[in-house]
């Protein structure tokens, strides 16, 4: 993992340093072209505008996750050819496969999906952005856009200044379609004026030089744009304008489909293994894709006359067509790769593989859940598990008890009353390792979501995950105080004082035995009444912990020096004891749930509330459980 981060650090400087270096060539190239031509301008303005545009869409669609957007999708993954119809649907909807592409890591690297879904979104996503050829070469080119742009435009900023943000979501993606709208416009008319001062078409070549020059070309455009919708519509009203030749454009397109992966590239830097899988995936897709269109290109034009002259498109209508090619070639690639996607994943799993599991680290608290609130949710849940995970741990090997034997046992009692070896390790040292580490980093998440807009619902759930890891904390902390005599008074028989640190093993064993049981439950079968009645028992076990002190030192059967140290030992043991039950109420049971059994049971008088505890008490006992 620490090797994991080195590594994705030194990508983000190598990133930073390329962007640095090509920062000062693309505003030089732009003053040259403002000063040799005032159409360039138009031409450069209305990139600048589409580019705008995307990013609002982007932010307006934003605003709509935490609902529909993350529900589909954890929904739509059940199998390969549902995540490809979300991969289609949602880049139709959205007109950018990049921000699809960002989701899906996203949630790949909270673990809400597996990692053949994600390549399936990926798929389907990349027919999904052909759409947006269509929608530039059959309807921006042939109407008057800019028309339909204005009022879109007024009327998004009336919705953007709302406070309801699903108002200002709709606001922001009405906004990024007009300015979409205003920047195809643009560039339609800046090209259109272009050509009668300077033709580009003079730079066209053919043969295999034209192909390899400008499919690089077209990649280069989509990495400095981010964009492969943006870099589409740039090659389309260029091609309707006549800057550049039907053949070149094709290399272009095809281009524009490499770059698009630098996208899902530069997502994956600050993702865990998963994501980096993912982008491998987008980019070998890509490339074989692309390799394909480029060595078979004559027969798909071929095909692509065939498909336009069926349809009743223009031999001369060299936009619609490239729409066509488009789609075609897109498809074709997914039409390959799909039964090789068996081992397109085992090869991914093998290039990048699951790291050693270092348990001192986190494991989904990665940048790249960041930015849905989803992700952030179920990021916050699965890590806090994994602090507990390692709490339990630490928690029964510092009462010299094995977690396989605890969880495994018919009869705790026995168990614990049988092990008496004490477990060699520095419980202080395994702390700092193993909990500090991960609560920092899981307080600093929280921290760092907080000061994010997030819905005060998402907000309210870090809060509580935040709060149920603080009192998993306590917990560990609590047994740590009681390693010592623990350790000296149970790992051999001394009478008495034995006996009582036993009990105190045995009753925290016990809680996270049935927390465990808990956990393996369904969910609709959780009830916060078991925990009512489990800190009950806490507290009625706590007062004859005392009174059998008392009793026990009265007999001279203890020791008052001795006494006294358990009295300080069963606090802590207590109050690890609830700890771990506030804990297991809040991470397991729905607060609404939880609500509506909290109004039954004050419902209730106090001998009918009394009679449930007894009953249940009696079937555990019963059961075997206690």
């Amino acid at each position: 993992m620490t090797c994991d981060k080195a590594e994705a650090t030194r990508a983000r400087d190598h990133a930073a340093m390329m962007k640095k270096l090509l920062l000062p060539v693309i505003l030089l190239a732009l003053g040259l072209g403002f000063w040799l031509s005032r159409d360039f301008q138009e031409i450069a303005a209305g990139v600048a505008i589409f580019l705008f545009g995307m990013l609002m869409l982007e932010d307006g669609f934003k605003l709509f996750s935490g609902g529909f957007l993350e529900s589909l999708l954890e929904k739509a993954t059940a199998s390969v050819p549902r995540s490809m119809g979300f991969g289609i649907l949602s880049t139709t909807i959205m007109q950018s496969s990049s921000l699809v592409s960002v989701i899906t890591i996203s949630f790949l690297s909270a673990g809400l999906i597996t990692l053949m879904a994600g390549v399936g979104i990926i798929f389907g996503a990349n027919i999904g952005t052909t759409t947006g050829a269509w929608l530039v070469a059959g309807f921006g080119l042939k109407v008057n856009i800019a028309s339909f742009a204005l009022p879109m435009l007024a009327v998004a900023i009336v919705l953007v200044f709302q406070k309801n943000k699903y108002l200002r979501g709709a606001g922001l993606v009405l906004a990024g379609l007009g300015f979409l709208f205003l920047g195809i416009h643009h560039m339609k008319e800046g090209f259109d004026a272009f050509k009668g001062q300077f033709d580009l078409t003079r730079f066209a070549m053919t043969g295999l030089a034209g192909l390899v020059v400008y499919t690089l070309v077209g990649a280069a455009a989509t990495v400095v744009m981010q964009s492969s919708h943006a870099t589409m519509t740039l090659i389309i009203t260029a091609l309707a304008a006549g800057q550049i030749s039907y053949e070149n454009a094709l290399a272009l397109a095809i281009g524009a489909n490499i770059g698009t992966t630098i996208t899902a590239i530069i997502g994956a830097m600050t993702s865990n293994y998963q994501g980096k899988r993912l982008a491998l995936a987008h980019l070998i897709f890509n490339l074989v894709t692309a390799g394909v269109a480029l060595v078979f290109l004559a027969p798909i034009r071929d095909g692509v006359d065939l498909v336009a002259a069926g349809v009743g498109i223009p031999g001369t209508d060299y936009a619609l067509k490239l729409a066509v090619f488009h789609t075609i070639f897109n498809t074709l690639g997914v039409v390959l790769m799909l039964p090789l996607l068996p081992r397109l994943i085992g090869f991914l799993e093998q290039t990048i593989p699951s790291p050693v599991e270092d348990l001192s680290q986190p494991k989904y608290l990665t940048e790249a859940v960041d930015e849905f609130p989803q992700t952030i949710a179920v990021a916050m849940r699965h890590e806090v598990k994994h602090l507990y995970d390692n709490a339990v741990e630490l928690i029964l090997h510092g009462l010299n008890l094995h977690r396989d034997a605890v969880f495994s046992s018919t009869d705790i009692a026995a168990t614990v009353r049988a092990s008496r070896k004490p477990f060699e390790f520095d419980i202080d040292e395994r702390y700092e390792v193993r909990i500090k580490t991960l609560y920092s980093a899981i307080v600093e998440f929280a921290t760092r979501i907080g000061a994010k807009d997030m819905p005060a619902d998402v907000m309210d759930d870090i809060y509580t995950l935040r709060d149920v890891a603080g009192r998993i904390v306590r917990a560990v902390k609590a047994v740590k105080h009681l390693r010592r005599n623990v350790t000296r008074y149970t790992t051999r028989r001394q009478g008495a004082v034995t006996d009582i640190y036993d009990q105190l093993r045995i009753e925290i064993a016990r809680i996270l035995v049935e927390i465990r049981n808990l956990d393996m439950a369904d969910p609709d079968d959780r009830s916060s009444l078991w925990l009512d009645q489990e800190r009950m028992q806490v507290e009625t076990d706590e007062r004859e912990a005392n009174t059998r002190i008392e009793a026990l030192i009265r007999q001279r059967e203890l020791d008052a020096a001795v006494a006294t140290s358990f009295l300080n030992d069963s606090s802590y043991a207590y109050s690890a004891m609830r700890d771990l039950l506030g804990a297991a109420r809040a991470y397991y049971i729905a607060q609404e749930d939880a609500m509506a059994e909290v109004e039954r049971i004050l419902a209730l008088d106090d001998d009918e509330l009394m009679a449930i505890v007894m009953e249940a008490l009696r079937d555990k006992e019963k059961g075997g459980t206690r």
